[in-house]
């Protein structure tokens, strides 16, 4: 039997469907993938016993033909997700122990959609970081590797997990978020799919907040198609979570096909920035080329408010932040210090259980909401935002599309940026306006620099254009062809 492990879903639902293979096979077979590939450290609990029985299940409904759209089709879990009875983190010591008594609203759709859960992945810790270095759990290892060098790299972040265990075949798909390019990141760095949804089609509820006007669900996947049938069980309106829109679901594997002709694509401007690798923005104008080819016209769009995109994100989503991660004390759940005065109990337990980088962010977010600097910081970012959010519907009033690259740079070496935090925060440059906006986007992996590692380009779409932007992305993906694949050096 071929490796079980390197169908796509597409491939695995057509093969259970044939009885070819079992859904306790597939899921054995993971199971043992992951265990084998514990260097990458891409899961931080995997959960056998539970995923096994879920397996079963499946095989026992594909028997009798009641069969649901993702039945026996093993995913990861980002640790960020509460799942009912199963230890949830979020990467942090401070959520030592946490088990919730409920399941988040997107596993609990996948689960009703007849997946099968394999464990928990890593991230950085409460979603923070763009290298996944910050966990709690010790960074992920990138199953890519430069050419001729054994430099272990970062996978990106924060959904640094979803997007090694997908790329190293640990599981067939998995859940991320997307609070400034946290699924399109990683996804780029690993030549994986990502997608960033409309803010609002999946709901927050039951993921653990890190900002909660900017966070967003979303799948990472193989290809495009997989990721399609992702979104189509992960989306929903839920009335548990108040910023979910009452939108009917389409059916997102549908919409691949059609292609771009007759699509106006928008290239903006202000994303060729100084000091870009040439490799980036030669692989951007072939992306161009391709689609321009299949019938799609190429147009130069302008977004000046661009470059204040990040500036707005890093005091819009530390002051969130800071109000969200007030609720962790150490007195109702999770780490507690114990001190017989309440207030250093208060201040030990959250100095011991959050990390350097979480501690960052939480001090620059309570310094903007303070009393002398709402004004100036935080209520100037948010008119900045309503700003960016204008231009970006006013430019999809022209276009149907946007194509950028999804990353600034290739794979970077474990160590190499973590150093720097404003270095570290520049890899989200040209995925951050999406978040700001609450407007789609995907990366899909279109070539490899000259060391050999992943480069991405993102399509980005308007509100809802979640269908546009999956046709175009099927179509480019089809035209690049790519299919290369990390060569398997932890086994």
């Amino acid at each position: 039997m071929t490796d079980l492990t390197a169908k796509t879903i597409t491939e695995l639902r057509s093969g259970l469907s044939a009885k070819e293979f079992s859904a306790e096979e597939v899921t054995k077979a993971y199971l043992q993938s992951a265990e084998d590939a514990s260097e990458l450290n891409a899961y931080v609990r995997l959960t056998p016993e539970h995923a096994v029985e879920q397996a079963k299940v499946s095989d026992r409904r594909i028997a009798d033909g009641s069969a649901r759209p993702l039945e026996g089709i093993p995913l990861g879990i980002k640790d960020l997700f509460c799942t009912k009875g199963i230890e949830t983190n979020a990467a942090s010591k401070i959520l030592k122990d946490f088990r919730p008594v409920y399941e988040s609203t997107v596993t609990s759709n996948l689960l009703r959609d007849g997946a099968v859960f394999l464990g928990k992945l890593n991230l950085d810790e409460f979603a923070m970081g763009s290298s996944n270095e910050t966990s709690a759990y010790g960074p992920v290892i990138n199953p890519w590797r430069r050419a001729g060098e054994d430099t272990k790299l970062s996978p990106g972040g924060s959904s640094g997990g979803s997007s090694t265990a997908v790329a190293a075949h640990l599981c067939a798909a998995a859940t991320a978020t997307d609070t400034g390019g946290s699924i399109r990141q990683p996804a780029a760095l690993t030549a994986t799919v990502g997608i960033k949804p409309t803010y609002g089609r999946c709901s927050r509820w039951g993921i653990v907040a890190f900002a909660s006007s900017l966070d967003q669900a979303g799948p990472i996947a193989r290809d495009v198609r997989d990721s399609a049938i992702m979104l189509t069980s992960m989306a929903g309106h839920d009335p548990e979570d108040s910023t979910s829109i009452e939108r009917p679901v389409p059916d997102y594997e549908k919409a691949l096909e059609g292609g771009v002709k007759g699509m106006k694509i928008g290239i903006p401007k202000e994303y060729r920035l100084d000091g870009m690798p040439s490799e980036i923005d030669e692989l951007w104008q072939k992306g161009a080329k391709l689609l321009e080819e299949q019938g799609a016209e190429i147009v130069e769009v302008s977004l000046p408010l661009t470059k204040y995109a990040l500036p707005v994100y890093y005091i819009v989503a530390p002051a969130e932040a800071s109000s969200n991660l007030a609720r962790y004390d150490g007195v109702k759940y999770g780490l507690r210090v114990h001190d017989d005065d309440i207030h250093e109990m208060y201040r030990k337990t959250r100095a011991e259980g959050f990390g350097r980088e979480v501690q960052r962010r939480l001090m620059i977010g309570t310094y903007v909401l303070s009393a002398g600097y709402y004004d100036a910081y935080y209520l100037r970012a948010q008119k900045v935002r309503k700003k960016i959010a204008n231009e970006m519907a006013s430019v999809f009033q022209d276009v149907d599309l946007l194509l950028t690259p999804s990353s600034p740079s290739a794979a970077f070496g474990l160590g190499e940026k973590s150093t720097d935090p404003v270095e570290m925060y520049l890899n989200d440059v040209f995925t951050v306006t999406a978040n700001l906006a609450g407007t789609p986007g995907i990366s899909l992996p279109a070539g490899l620099d000259g060391q050999g590692l992943p480069l991405g380009l993102q399509l980005l779409a308007p509100a809802f254009g979640e269908e546009q932007m999956l046709r175009g992305a099927y179509a480019l993906e089809e035209a690049i062809g790519f299919d290369a694949q990390p060569s398997k050096w932890w086994k």
